[in-house]
């Protein structure tokens, strides 16, 4: 009985270390997340007015996170820089994407080493369209991006290679144009939005 009740406390502990999600019933152990992108309105109106979804889906509990960038907005000529997309440490858009923090990095490591620093986009058409897996990440357990915010910037990532401090904080991507903050959704977008990603990824 008394180990009974030791399994117990495990598993409640181990739930809690997962929180703020657990296993849904109806998505095979798949968790999705969501979140909605708007321009800061800190930005000058003659800044590329970024809309649309960064998207998530992670395997409970063990799984790599996969992300769709689906984002609109970006001006239409082809000869623009890629854009740096990252996670901040704040889902507090108060200030518009300056009241963010800076990036989430919870293991207190150089840029671009943090869980969420998902590099360089390059909008074609104005629009970016990507599909990344094994993502460093996670949704899950103590470190979980849940509550955080997502942040495209103007200018492109130096992937901490521009020898000052800042390229080892932020990868000098500049000023913050649009950002959202990462919420659990239902599986809807996710399979809505994959397709055209994967098409675009085949031409």
């Amino acid at each position: 009985e008394s180990l009974h009740e030791i399994q117990k406390q495990v598993n409640d502990l181990w739930q809690n270390l997962l929180y703020p999600v657990t296993r849904g019933n109806d998505t095979d152990g798949m968790i999705y997340a969501t979140c909605e992108m708007k321009p800061s309105s800190k930005i000058d109106a003659d800044k590329p007015q970024v809309t649309g979804q960064v998207l998530f889906k992670q395997c409970y509990s063990y799984g790599r996170l996969e992300a769709i960038f689906y984002l609109d907005g970006f001006p239409l000529d082809n000869n623009q820089s890629s854009r740096a997309i990252h996670i901040h440490e704040l889902g507090d858009l108060s200030n518009g994407c300056d009241s963010t923090g800076g990036h989430y990095n919870p293991f207190r490591v150089n840029h671009p080493r943090h869980p969420g620093d998902f590099g360089n986009f390059l909008p074609k058409e104005g629009k970016i369209r990507k599909y990344k897996t094994n993502l460093f990440a996670t949704i899950f357990g103590p470190y979980s991006i849940m509550g955080r915010s997502v942040v495209i910037h103007e200018q492109e990532d130096d992937m901490g290679k521009g020898n000052n401090k800042a390229s080892l904080e932020n990868g000098n991507a500049g000023k913050r144009l649009a950002c959202c903050v990462i919420g659990i959704s239902n599986k809807n977008l996710w399979e809505e939005k994959l397709p055209e990603v994967m098409d675009k990824k085949k031409r």
